[in-house]
């Protein structure tokens, strides 16, 4: 049996107000090719659907569409919910789409999900739990445990969950499991949301060993292995979301398996969406000017970092964006300037229009802000402060 995992797909996720719609239908279809091309006969998608509770309704639209094109010619899709997902949501249409080979699964079932795939004649079996949170449990944690108290409490609930989902696992079945958790030792990205307080909501990957011959998790965006008994594997994201994730080549991974065998997995590398850069402009302007007349990554949205001498005007900043309309951040770096401990010592000092001047700069990219302004601020300061003396 061919198998396909992937997730993570946050369908509806913007960058810093910046729609990243045309680039996840540029992945989806992508995975249709491949998906054809590859002969797979499974299609498990871990969890983070869509990148919140209530995602737009293009991106609700664009999954729908996706799923009944990814289980065609008997294919099948198997998708569980992750921590961006609203669970309800994601099992709605269950009822609908059941009998083409779409297997939603939003809330933790009691059985494991099986599949017949018609290719091979052979039976999969998957243990599939959607992202597990305290809430959806149904367990409230002891608040006064510590973090490693916490954490095994965690574990050990969703162990048990995963074993009895795993008790149908038979000699003559493809034995899968599938969840949306944070594993202990994978690492993280910024673009994910934190499914964990401290580390209380860690996963130690004893939990999965329930003899499972594939492993297929959601949550961490950088396609990476965890180290456990067994091929536990996080897929990624099909997009870098933040910056963080800047030249990481994003994939999905297919397997050969049959009944009691150690899969083959191979990891097919995506080329859907637009790169995530950093830039980091020591020769100040002028640099950044000669690499946007080169083109560099013309492609691409941009992290500018400049070192300047001095501010910046709204005009440069206003010539960069327009040069590049895939600069996200310019941020100046003014080298030998006073550390943070020092900024912080001395901005009790500093007087307040000079404060706000900083401030100014630091939210418009360095630009130095009007004095009609400055004295505009300066006058509603001073009538705050003559409300307050009215009060005492």
């Amino acid at each position: 049996m061919r198998i396909l995992h992937t997730g993570d797909w946050h369908l509806g996720r913007t960058l810093e107000g910046r729609s990243r719609l045309a680039e996840q239908e540029q992945f989806l279809d992508e995975l249709v090719v491949m998906a054809d091309a590859e002969k797979v006969d499974v299609i498990m998608m871990a969890g983070d659907v869509y990148d919140s509770v209530n995602p737009p309704a293009a991106a609700e639209s664009m999954f729908y569409e996706a799923a009944a094109r990814l289980a065609e010619n008997g294919r099948q899709l198997v998708v569980i919910s992750g921590n961006h997902d609203q669970p309800e949501r994601i099992a709605a249409v269950s009822p609908l789409v059941a009998r083409r080979g779409i297997t939603l699964v939003g809330l933790p079932l009691p059985e494991a999900v099986q599949l017949h795939a018609p290719r091979t004649n052979e039976r999969a079996v998957i243990a599939a739990l959607p992202y597990p949170s305290e809430a959806r449990l149904a367990e409230l944690l002891a608040g006064d445990g510590d973090e490693s108290e916490l954490r095994l409490a965690y574990s050990a609930k969703v162990g048990k969950l995963m074993r009895q989902l795993g008790s149908a696992f038979g000699p003559d079945s493809i034995n899968l499991a599938m969840s949306h958790i944070y594993v202990l030792g994978g690492v993280e990205s910024d673009s994910e949301r934190p499914i964990q307080v401290g580390g209380a909501y860690t996963v130690d990957p004893s939990a999965l060993d329930i003899g499972a011959q594939y492993t297929a998790l959601g949550h961490l965006h950088r396609p990476q292995a965890v180290k456990g008994k067994g091929l536990m594997r996080y897929s990624g994201s099909p997009l870098a979301y933040s910056f963080s994730e800047a030249g990481q080549t994003k994939s999905v991974m297919l397997l050969d398996i049959a009944p009691g065998k150690e899969p083959f997995t191979q990891e097919l590398y995506l080329s859907s969406g637009r790169p995530l850069v950093r830039w980091s402009c020591r020769g100040g302007l002028e640099e950044a000017r000669r690499w946007l007349d080169e083109g560099r990554d013309r492609n691409a949205f941009i992290d500018l970092e400049l070192s300047l001498n001095e501010a910046m005007s709204l005009g440069d900043i206003q010539s960069l964006r327009k040069a590049h309309e895939g600069i996200v951040h310019i941020r100046p770096i003014y080298p030998g300037r006073e550390s943070r401990e020092e900024v912080a010592a001395s901005r009790a000092q500093m007087p307040v229009h000079e404060l706000f001047r900083r401030f100014y700069q630091q939210q418009s990219g360095g630009a130095e802000p009007e004095g009609e302004l400055v004295e505009l601020f300066m006058s509603l300061v001073a009538e705050e402060e003559g409300h307050g003396e009215e009060v005492e």
